[in-house]
């Protein structure tokens, strides 16, 4: 497994996730910037992602749905915030209706990636900014926590086969 640590800040209103890659850093930054490619990982593997709408520039719009062992659908979407290829991306991730929209009363998450080399390997650092406690103990509560740990893990396998 690619992740070596989780950290629940409740302080920090943060949760982090700490990845390390034995590839390049413009490799590991494709996992992002290819909409295929994040399909493979983005999403515990039994809810996968479907990325139906991927604008992958600062302001850029981005929908998605997972689905489930069932065929349920959530759906989901980005604000991508900013882009510094290839050592940081930023965006708002928030809940959607069936439509891919945003749900208006939603409070999304900003979530930060950050790359770095490390010692001829990736180093990935992926932050997630809640609104409060109450919202970052509710995301806990779906299951957010072991979901990015399961999601992130699948990355050596896209890397591999890249």
């Amino acid at each position: 497994m690619t992740v070596t640590e989780t950290i629940k800040d409740t302080e920090a209103l943060t949760l982090t996730f700490v990845t390390d890659f034995a590839a390049p850093i413009d490799r590991v930054w494709q996992v992002w910037a290819d909409p295929r490619k994040l399909e493979r990982w983005w999403g515990p593997p039994t809810w996968p992602a479907t990325f139906t709408r991927y604008e992958f520039v600062a302001g850029g719009a981005v929908r998605y749905h997972m689905t489930g062992p069932d065929g349920t659908k959530s759906h989901a979407w980005w604000t991508i915030t900013s882009i510094d290829e290839p050592s940081r991306l930023e965006f708002d991730d928030g809940f959607a209706d069936k439509h891919g929209e945003p749900i208006a009363d939603d409070q999304p998450v900003h979530g930060v990636v950050t790359l770095a080399e490390a010692g001829g390997r990736t180093r990935m650092t992926v932050v997630s900014h809640f609104a409060d406690l109450a919202h970052l103990e509710r995301l806990t509560k779906m299951g957010m926590e072991e979901g990015m740990r399961l999601a992130l893990g699948q990355i050596d396998e896209v890397l591999s086969n890249s």
